[in-house]
């Protein structure tokens, strides 16, 4: 019933720079992000509107996670988007700090008041829905969560401090987040989350594509439970298996560098090819 495809051969690598990568990159429609090649050269994607607004990556320190993240981001910046990036470690996405549709919050209390202030632009978006019946006018909005797993605890932590009598008990950046991944798809706010293992607070049951790359055979069956039997992992840069449903594909994820991400995410659709 639960499946891994087979892996025979994946490119040694993809690169934007590969013949045919840019133009398949450009030929995708707004709501499809590329995540690389499958074992048998076609594409292994995401659909933003119909099955995954949100997108979980996990992987070993060094094994990738914050380019997939950075890979991802520049996609749909590219396609006109707005991205937030939370980044604790302080230099995980640092080719996006000045590039202008972007926001970047590093230091803890600013996390937080990110989250509180995303909370309300939920809000606001619900309302127009109700108000207009769609939010196709609304810029997707990416919100890029570095080391969740370590920065959901210390925000934690950091409401614990700074809590006044009165105030609620619960942090209310990590209710925020909660809230934002349940609606993120009707009002076009999708997150981007990296781990570098299983945490209960991620919140798994609403990412609908899971990345694992090298990670424990335990982080495997938490993180993708419906997967029988846990793949042998790889140690090859760029070497993922992308779980979508019950079946987890092989992928060789596209990887680009920072100056290309960059480039790519302040070009508009159409320009860069």
């Amino acid at each position: 019933m639960w499946k891994t495809t087979q892996q025979s051969t994946l490119p040694q690598q993809l690169r934007l720079t590969d013949p045919g990568v840019r133009e398949q990159l450009e030929g995708l429609p707004a709501d499809r992000v590329l995540i690389g090649h499958s074992t048998d050269g076609q594409p292994v994607c995401i659909d933003l509107d119909n099955e995954s607004p949100h997108v979980l990556v996990y992987s070993a320190s060094g094994g990738g996670t914050s380019t997939v993240l950075r890979t991802l981001t520049a996609q749909l910046l590219h396609d006109g988007g707005h991205a937030l990036v939370l980044d604790f470690k302080r230099i995980s996405q640092s080719w996006a700090r000045a590039l202008p549709t972007v926001t970047y919050r590093r230091d803890i209390a600013d996390i937080h008041d990110a989250l509180v202030g995303l909370h309300a632009e939920l809000k606001r978006r619900i309302y127009h829905a109700d108000k207009h019946g769609d939010t196709d006018d609304l810029p997707r909005l990416t919100v890029v969560f570095e080391s969740a797993g370590h920065t959901l605890r210390q925000l934690t932590r950091h409401w614990d401090k700074v809590r006044q009598p009165g105030d609620p008990k619960m942090s209310p950046a990590v209710d925020a987040y909660e809230e934002l991944l349940f609606a993120g798809r009707e009002i076009r706010i999708h997150f981007l989350v990296g781990a570098q293992s299983f945490s209960a607070a991620l919140g798994r049951e609403q990412f609908s594509t899971v990345l694992l790359g090298r990670v424990t055979t335990r982080t495997w069956s938490q993180a993708a439970p419906q997967i029988a039997t846990v793949p042998k992992g790889s140690t090859h840069p760029g070497r993922f298996h992308t779980v979508q449903r019950s079946t987890a594909h092989p992928t060789q994820v596209l990887l680009m560098s920072e100056t290309e991400a960059a480039a790519w995410a302040a070009s508009t659709k159409n320009e860069a090819s």
